[in-house]
């Protein structure tokens, strides 16, 4: 889902494309080059509010802190909503005083520009909002509502740029209305979830809070610091380009990347989905899920890239002929290089893409930065200067490659120095702190999948309570809640559709007391909403719920990424 909401942004951009090269002309296509810049850095911004957000919100859904999470929601909507009047009104200024002018001096490409502007920033509340709450959706599990909603929106801007394109005769002006509008609908899908009761995360004027907006910026600051130095690298590049090849090297680019853009979506579909289940397990002190996190997105998704690499290597030739005609144009032997050599670094960078947002998880602010300087500016430009004057274009394409060496490298070396040996298993290449989580010794997990096990899992945490020096008192408690709980789930939720459930229960023994986390994929259900509903004057119903109420010390439920967790402290 969170690949097919990347790939959808590049669809966007790929109709802008057709209908100003098709309909408008050679004015409106370099006019939505000088508005690139831009575009990016709303991107920026909109990446500070969504990573830090995200990030926050799931680290207190991780550690069952509902007050925190909902405060940091609260305030990332609410100053999201104040930047984004501020910079729809900016654009507006800016159409309004030629602010075009200072960005080219031919007049057809400034009126264009200062059209464009001015249909932009009637969507741009609205894509910047929008932005705000697919993110936090993905973490209530409803990214199938943000995929239809970007459908409806991708819809809205093909009609509406038909329309006020074409029909109308709007040019640029519709073009960029018809992305706003676009963008309204987007938003508008997505905010009805909000207002359905159903959601986790409820908005409220009362939660904002200044502290969480600075916690906001400092965690997503460093999730834009790549965007920043991606950049500079470009400006840099193309003039390197330039210099040593010329403007047929810049068109062999311009063309490969339209098509590898759209596959580059795949590895920041997996770092989105990444960025939410660290995040959690970060939260939850869970040092063994943090670890399979890692493991499964690199030793299932390396593999996933390696096979499209293959087939746009194999595809080369095709696919450059979407574009030049002619095999011995010099420009279509550089393009044709591209689809050939450019593939081999996308494996690489999921391997840098995940530990960038391990990193920014766990705040790792060193090794952030290490690697958006080395991937951003350091080895690309330095390889494609020493390469560029040798071999051409195909100099350039092998930089991406040593690129994605040398940040692998580099996280390896990061891992070996802060460790003070090399690393030989996950945890030591992530550098996971010692004292992060709880030791095996002090953790069991057990999972339910029927019935007749929930007895003998009672059996087995007591037992094991017993075995760690737990008061018997306590161990049998442990057992008991556990049975009514997990029990309940098991009864209850199990049989309410025709897929196979699970409970996956968690034993931690930390700081004196023994934590139940019971975690299942049934439909949400809370406990506590449980009491509320029933007459507590009826003593027959819900009495084994309103016991673990009443006997535990602490008990927090939280609906994180569709699952029900259940945390029972005694």
């Amino acid at each position: 889902m969170q690949i097919l909401l990347e790939l959808m942004s590049a669809v966007n951009g790929i109709i802008s494309g057709l209908f100003a090269g098709n309909f408008i002309g050679a004015e409106a296509m370099a006019a939505i080059g000088l508005y690139s810049p831009i575009k990016k850095l709303t991107a920026a911004v909109s990446t500070i509010f969504v990573c830090g957000a995200q990030i926050s919100c799931a680290r207190y859904m991780g550690a069952n802190q509902v007050e925190r999470t909902q405060s940091v929601f609260s305030t990332d909507i609410f100053i999201t909503g104040v930047v984004s009047l501020i910079a729809s009104a900016l654009l507006f200024l800016g159409a309004a005083t030629d602010a075009a002018r200072l960005m080219t001096a031919d007049a057809a490409v400034r009126i264009s520009l200062n059209r464009s502007l001015l249909g932009h920033a009637v969507g741009m509340p609205a894509l910047l909002l929008g932005r705000q709450l697919s993110a936090f959706l993905s973490l209530e599990n409803q990214t199938r509502r943000v995929t239809i909603a970007s459908l409806c929106s991708i819809g809205t801007k093909l009609v509406f740029s038909y329309l006020l394109v074409v029909v109308i005769d709007l040019d640029i002006l519709g073009l960029a209305l018809a992305s706003s509008l676009g963008n309204w609908v987007f938003l508008l899908v997505q905010i009805q979830y909000y207002f359905s009761g159903k959601s986790v995360l409820k908005l409220s004027k009362a939660g904002a809070r200044l502290k969480d907006a600075a916690e906001i910026v400092k965690t997503g600051y460093t999730g834009a610091v790549n965007n920043g130095y991606q950049t500079l690298r470009g400006f840099i590049v193309n003039a390197l380009i330039i210099q040593f090849v010329g403007s047929a090297g810049l068109s062999a680019c311009a063309a490969a990347d339209s098509v590898l853009n759209l596959f580059w979506t795949i590895p920041f579909g997996i770092l989105a989905v990444s960025r939410m289940l660290m995040s959690v397990n970060i939260g939850e002190e869970d040092r063994q899920s943090l670890t399979d996190t890692m493991r499964v997105s690199l030793f299932r998704c390396v593999p996933l890239m390696c096979c499209v690499s293959a087939a746009l290597i194999a595809l080369a030739v095709p696919l450059t002929r979407l574009f030049f005609r002619d095999p011995a144009d010099p420009v279509f032997q550089m393009t044709a290089a591209a689809f050939r050599i450019v593939p081999l670094s996308m494996p690489l960078s999921i391997i840098l893409l995940q530990f960038s947002c391990y990193a920014q998880a766990s705040g790792k602010q060193f090794l952030i930065h290490l690697l958006s300087a080395l991937d951003g500016v350091v080895c690309m430009v330095s390889f494609s200067a020493l390469l560029l004057p040798l071999l051409g274009m195909n100099g350039f394409y092998l930089a991406y490659i040593l690129n994605g060496l040398t940040c692998a490298a580099a996280i390896v070396s990061y891992a070996w120095i802060k460790r003070k040996k090399f690393p030989r298993n996950m945890e030591q290449l992530m550098v996971i702190p010692d004292d992060f989580g709880v030791a095996k010794c002090d953790r069991m997990d057990i999972s339910v999948r029927r019935k007749n096990d929930v007895m003998s899992v009672s059996k087995q945490v007591m037992d094991y309570c017993r075995s760690r020096g737990l008061d018997e008192m306590r161990a049998y408690l442990s057992g008991l809640f556990l049975e009514e709980m997990a029990g309940n789930v098991v009864d209850h939720g199990f049989n309410k559709d025709k897929k196979s459930h699970s409970v996956d229960i968690r034993v931690i023994f930390k700081d004196d007391d023994v934590i139940l986390r019971i975690k299942d994929d049934c439909i949400p259900f809370n406990p506590a909403e449980w009491q509320d509903i029933h007459d507590p004057r009826d003593r027959l119903k819900g009495v084994g719920i309103r016991m673990v109420y009443l006997g535990a010390k602490d008990v927090k439920y939280q609906n994180i990424l569709g699952l029900n967790v259940l945390m029972i402290r005694i």
